[in-house]
């Protein structure tokens, strides 16, 4: 039987028939099955509503409102078309252009071509100071047989000559309006790349404009004792620039004309991953310690009480040794509730062995009695996580981002016992050399009781390093993991029961590695992957 017409079979035994709503317009992105507002307003400085930015849209929800197919699928990705880009490629930015996106990488931008089935590059400009690594290069540690740390540390280092601080170029990245990349280095730089010609693509990319942020920064360290540097970036919905670095928040012009508002955080405190922004001018972000509200009120960067700004003491803990960043959460704030039910905003802690984190959004409802062992009454209710596993192993914890779609949430656990300093090194080795850890949970919130509740949790599903993600109109939520029986997949699961509906099964081969980036799907239903070793886009239909 051919491999297409085995996935066909399969998928007929594997069908879940799943009632989830259709994608709605563009000013909010889908209704959950109540009629509430499931994601957030479309901002208009974006360059779209799905896509716009690394975690999919403004609130960070990681869900998209695209059909996905059911079944197993055997994928070489060495035979897909593949755009080399790498070891971090983040391709969640759509273009203005529909039938066009952006690769933001650890070594720059690539305009592709998407349109009608296509998957093909149209142009591409390194970031400044950035030695690009060549698909030969990539492919000479790529295809390797990993068995040791030893061996990813020579290979990455010694053939690649790429460390553990490269992996923050290009991360949290955005797609402006006038079709504009911005993105950052490793050096505190914003880069803003563009067409040279919008017109004619193939006339090529170019950088646009740069701005050295260290002079805004502090001195003290940083993520990893590096000095400070921006984590990430965000837009308001009145179009300006949020900055977010390891101890502070910005605000600047699109242009990066004049000087910054800045709020600065405490002297303890480190932040490591991005920010949410909602249409009121909040902007939500964590350190490894405090959960904060930072107000942009139109004129000024506040953190007054009187503007709706907050800040509230979270749980956290120790380092683990594998794949994490700090001691605090892992987690990218992600905004919940956009109706007239609980408005919050959630999180991981930074706990051994971590909990689910609802914040109130808004004021604090009146009566609100603070939930027994909590650190702040901000905190609307917390719940352990643990993603099924018995017994409970040292650390369960997270580098991702909770996904939320409605009042649902969903968590992986990424701990395992063995890792490496270097993050890099670390991500290569998990799974091929390292035991890769396991364990999932989905949760629901109820507005009614302002409480969590678990709804179901696999203890034998496997997410590695990479962002999961969910398809609001399939539902189905994705991660991707290894197992040495079958190599590196990625996993559907129903967001309802639990259950496997789709298997894209990868093998052995290096490139089935997301590392840090996210699962991904096109509008027809492709698969978008990014590979460690560059993009690749898999038609289940021909």
């Amino acid at each position: 039987m051919s491999p297409r017409r085995k996935a066909l079979v399969v998928a007929v035994a594997l069908a879940v028939a799943v009632a989830t709503p259709a994608c709605g317009s563009d000013s909010v992105r889908n209704q959950n099955q109540s009629g509430t507002i499931a994601g957030p307003a479309r901002n208009p400085y974006l360059a779209a509503a799905t896509y716009g930015l690394t975690h999919i849209d403004p609130g960070q929800s990681d869900t998209f409102p695209y059909q996905t197919p059911q079944g197993e699928f055997h994928i070489d990705p060495k035979q897909q078309q593949r755009i080399t880009s790498g070891p971090v490629n983040i391709m969640t930015l759509a273009a203005t252009d529909p039938d066009h996106m952006w690769i933001s990488s650890t070594q720059g931008v690539v305009y592709v071509q998407v349109g009608n089935g296509m998957f093909h590059e149209i142009a591409r400009t390194d970031a400044p100071g950035v030695k690009p690594l060549a698909q030969q290069t990539l492919d000479q540690v790529l295809d390797q047989n990993f068995t040791d740390a030893g061996q990813v540390d020579a290979a990455v280092h010694n053939d690649w000559g790429v460390d553990w601080t490269r992996i923050v170029n290009g991360v949290y990245s955005l797609v402006d309006k006038d079709n504009r990349v911005y993105y950052v280095t490793q050096d505190a730089q914003i880069v803003v790349f563009g067409l040279v010609n919008a017109n004619n693509p193939e006339a090529g990319v170019r950088v646009l404009r740069t701005l050295d942020f260290k002079p805004w920064l502090g001195t003290g360290p940083g993520l990893g004792g590096q000095p400070e540097s921006i984590v990430g970036l965000n837009m308001t919905y009145d179009g300006k620039l949020a900055v977010l670095s390891t101890r502070g928040l910005s605000i600047i012009d699109r242009s990066l004309q004049g000087e910054p508002q800045q709020v600065h955080f405490g002297a303890d405190e480190v932040v490591s991953n991005a920010m949410a922004v909602d249409d009121k001018g909040g902007i939500y972000a964590a350190s490894d310690k405090i959960m904060r509200k930072v107000v942009w009120t139109g004129s000024k960067l506040s953190t007054d009480a009187t503007d709706g700004a907050w800040a509230a003491p979270y749980d956290f803990g120790r380092q683990p040794p594998a794949v994490k960043f700090g001691i605090g959460t892992g987690s990218t704030p992600t905004l919940m509730g956009y109706g007239k039910d609980d408005r919050l905003v959630v999180l991981t802690d930074g706990a051994d062995r971590m909990k689910l984190v609802a914040f109130w959004r808004d004021a604090i409802p009146e009566g609100f009695q603070p939930k027994p062992g909590t650190k702040s009454n901000r905190i609307a209710d917390q719940i352990q996580v643990t993603a099924g596993l018995n017994p409970q192993p040292e650390f369960i914890q997270s580098e991702q981002s909770v996904v939320v779609d409605g009042y649902g949430a969903f968590v992986v656990n990424n701990a395992r016992p063995q890792g490496a300093p270097d993050r890099l090194v670390d991500v290569l080795a998990g799974g091929p050399v390292f035991a890769p850890p396991s364990g999932i949970e989905r949760f629901q919130w109820d507005p009614a009781n302002h409480s969590w509740s678990s709804v179901w949790s696999r203890a034998d599903v496997v997410s590695t390093s990479m962002v999961p993600t969910e398809s609001s109109k399939s539902g189905v939520v994705f991660v991707n993991g290894y197992t040495k029986a079958d190599g590196w997949e990625v996993t559907g699961l129903d967001w309802k029961t639990g259950k496997t509906v789709h298997r894209t099964i990868f093998g052995q081969s290096n490139l089935g590695n997301g590392a840090y980036a996210l699962v991904e799907f096109f509008p027809n239903g492709d698969l978008l992957f990014n590979s460690v070793g560059g993009p690749f886009r898999v038609k289940y239909n021909g």
